[in-house]
């Protein structure tokens, strides 16, 4: 006997070339330590709101809308050869999401005027992206994955 699932089917995103999201975090990199630099200066506010920005469009449109990847797939990847690794944009999606939060925590720092609060977070964001784009780890997808594999495990209990 079949039974139906009334969950509605989830479509599979277009892949994305998994270079892009690696050359977003190497500016994701370079922005934050900037702003870890800058500290407590009004650039370092405007860098981390601007990171902000970019990391929720990044959570919302995915990681090939942000302006890291609309760079990426304009003008990086054309010179580079032809793709030969795809990946889910959702992690990268998710670990986006999860940049948007720390440099969401790190503004409220900076706007109570509790300055290591904003030196934590941007410090962990900055590891997680430079753990990308140094050594082609995502943190925030590797979360997601597992966050995905203890769904299912409850959902088939």
């Amino acid at each position: 006997m079949t039974t139906l699932d009334a969950r509605p089917a989830l479509s599979t995103p277009t892949p994305i070339d998994a270079r892009g999201p690696r050359f977003g975090a190497v500016i994701t990199t370079a922005v934050l330590a900037l702003v870890l630099l800058t500290l407590p200066s009004p650039l370092a506010g405007v860098l981390l709101a601007a990171q902000a920005v970019v990391f929720g469009i990044g959570a919302l449109a995915g990681p090939q809308a942000q302006p890291y990847g609309v760079l990426f797939r304009r003008f990086v990847r054309p010179r580079l050869a032809a793709p030969t690794r795809f990946e889910d944009p959702r992690p990268p999606r998710f670990a986006q999401a999860v940049g948007l939060g720390f440099a969401l925590v790190g503004l409220a720092g900076l706007a109570v005027g509790a300055p290591a609060v904003t030196y934590v977070a941007v410090a962990f964001a900055l590891a997680a992206a430079f753990l990308n784009a140094a050594f082609d780890f995502c943190l925030g997808c590797e979360m997601y994955l597992l966050g995905r594999r203890a769904l299912v495990r409850t959902d088939a209990a």
